[in-house]
């Protein structure tokens, strides 16, 4: 079934809500009994809450970023600016970012590496988180208004983080020991994450994309660089798209094994949220175990 929001929310949605799906078990007035997820894209914030406990899913929410960004919206917000949450984990997206081996990192070094990719701005902040599964760490920037944002409305429970590593983690967490050699997609507003998992991450990207041709571009180009076959290797993707968009419809013109993939293991999710394709969402909810 397509999205669609909730008439069964107890407060009507804003006029910026484009999915509003609560259980009815949730509480926000309790926010010690929940995890707060979120992803910041350039226009959109995407919200997700988990009860801990149960560890489910029990809202899934996404609103157009009105003038102000995040905290704009959150000043709005009937309870994202509520303190006392568990763990608050927000990621944003982008393509400034960099992966580095976790013995060559030194802490100070971000904003170096980071140069080699991209030059942050003045309306910027370089940080850093680390991916001990995959002896990595995720050098990014981010908006220095969501970073104080977070830091001041959420103090020491709020994570900041760059979506690749919820993407990546998410990943990680739904593989086997023993899963083979894969490429993964997970197309975005205007945006293309590719990734390719053996025994170890062998890529990872974030690429501008407007078009389908330019996601089937990148895909193939990528399948080709990592010596992979179209017409022999899968791929599986994830995202903002429908089974019959013109994204989905051109793979499988050019990829014979494409198929979309599920909502992270080991989780729960709210009846409620059977109103979203498994496939969407899966960095948000990936969250749950960066």
């Amino acid at each position: 079934m397509p999205a669609s929001i909730s008439t069964s929310s107890a407060a009507s949605a804003a006029p910026s809500t484009l999915l509003r799906l609560r259980d009815e078990t949730f509480e926000p007035a309790n926010p010690a009994a929940y995890n707060l997820y979120l992803l910041a894209g350039p226009a959109r914030l995407q919200v997700a809450a988990a009860d801990v406990e149960r560890r489910k899913f029990v809202a899934l929410e996404e609103y157009q970023l009105p003038v102000g960004g995040v905290p704009a919206l959150a000043a709005q917000h009937d309870f994202l600016e509520h303190r006392g949450w568990n763990a608050v984990r927000l990621a944003v997206t982008g393509r400034a970012f960099t992966l580095l081996p976790a013995p060559l990192f030194r802490a100070g070094d971000e904003e170096a590496a980071l140069r080699l990719h991209h030059t942050p701005t003045f309306f910027e902040t370089v940080r850093h988180t680390t991916h001990p599964s995959l002896e990595l760490v995720n050098v990014f920037a981010a908006d220095t208004a969501v970073a104080d944002w977070l830091a001041f409305t959420h103090g020491t429970a709020g994570r900041l983080l760059h979506h690749t590593s919820a993407l990546l983690a998410g990943l990680v967490h739904q593989r086997g020991a023993n899963s083979p050699r894969r490429l993964y997609l997970n197309p975005g507003q205007q945006e293309l994450t590719l990734v390719v998992l053996g025994q170890q991450l062998e890529y990872c990207n974030v690429f501008s994309c407007t078009t389908a041709e330019d996601v089937v571009y990148y895909t193939i180009l990528v399948m080709q660089e990592l010596a992979l076959d179209p017409d022999q290797d899968e791929v599986t993707v994830w995202g903002d798209l429908t089974p019959d968009s013109a994204i989905f419809s051109l793979l499988r013109t050019y990829v014979r094994n494409v198929r979309f993939g599920s909502r992270p293991g080991n989780a729960q999710y709210s009846y409620r949220l059977n109103d979203v394709f498994e496939y969407r969402y899966f960095d948000l909810f990936s969250l749950h175990f960066a």
